[in-house]
């Protein structure tokens, strides 16, 4: 979660009525400092205000290039309302999510320029509806498997990698995908079918990427991974196979003419399998997590 680096609040300020119309994506209503209050006052539902409508409007922040606006109030407010029960409805979280799947196709293809926000915030906060449902299930399991198609689909179609910019703020589409699909992972929903798909979105994701990622990444990538590994009716074969992959990929990128892309995903496998190489000893001990312990420092030794 990001609530660390929310900004110093200001006083309470007063609000403005949301119009009719929000629903229907109208402009936002409500300036910076009526956000700030909410936030101030614990994430409280302002008197006279309708969550439903106000977290409406807060979608629509997710696209904002205003870092403060989006990350630390747009976000972080959703974060507290979809966590708390009571505060949005399964059927409101329902239209939400739909809304948030929809927003991963939004310029989708496109690179270096503010579209990215909207798909990649809309990834993170899809991640909250997961974690309340693998908590409370209130899905069903044609739109837990619609939301697990389309973060499979987006992980490895998103070309706009950046992790944090000067200007914008976080962006992170890889990290936020990757915590998606790692609150996926917790739902008694995931089939072993599943379990193959995630492993092979990352595969992709981490093939594709034309740099090395360095703002932490390969870090939630590896905690997606684990995750998919501690459910009980994880399948080995699967794991090993992508494994084995990775490995193939790696020895080719020395059997021909040395790439800056291909370095590039030489070390962003490394750092991958370094870090749940790391979450993996912190596991307790088990025949499975013994196994795979051996297998990828095995990987890492004869790098």
């Amino acid at each position: 979660m990001r609530f660390s680096r929310i900004a110093p609040l200001v006083s309470f300020a007063c609000c403005v009525v949301v119009a009719p119309g929000l629903l229907t994506g109208q402009a936002a209503k409500h300036d910076k400092a009526f956000w700030h209050s909410i936030a101030e006052h614990h994430y409280e539902v302002p008197s006279g205000e309708s969550a439903p409508a106000l977290a409406q409007e807060l979608s629509g922040l997710l696209a904002s290039p205003d870092p403060e606006l989006r990350d630390d109030l747009a976000y972080s407010i959703l974060a507290r309302w979809i966590g708390r029960p009571g505060v949005l409805q399964p059927d409101y979280l329902r239209e939400l999510a739909a809304e948030w799947m929809r927003n991963l196709n939004d310029g989708i293809g496109e690179s270096g320029n503010d579209s990215v926000l909207k798909r990649s915030f809309s990834a993170l906060c899809l991640s909250l509806i997961a974690e309340r449902e693998a908590k409370t299930p209130f899905l069903g399991a044609a739109q837990y498997h619609q939301i697990l198609a389309a973060a499979v689909a987006y992980l490895q179609s998103e070309r706009d990698l950046r992790g944090y910019d000067a200007r914008l703020g976080w962006i992170h589409a890889t990290a936020h995908t990757s915590d998606l699909l790692q609150a996926l992972a917790a739902s008694p929903l995931l089939t072993s079918g599943d379990e193959a798909s995630i492993l092979k979105a990352m595969e992709t994701r981490l093939v594709s990427a034309p740099g090395v990622y360095t703002q932490g990444e390969q870090d939630r990538m590896a905690q997606a991974v684990l995750a998919v590994i501690r459910r009980a009716d994880f399948a080995m074969d699967s794991c090993e196979a992508w494994l084995t992959r990775l490995e193939a990929e790696d020895k080719k990128v020395w059997d021909v003419p040395l790439t800056p892309e291909s370095l590039a995903r030489y070390q962003n496998h490394t750092y991958m399998l370094q870090a749940l190489s790391v979450r993996l000893d912190l596991e307790p001990d088990s025949p499975k997590i013994t196994a795979l312990r051996k297998r990828v420092l095995g990987m890492l030794k004869s790098r």
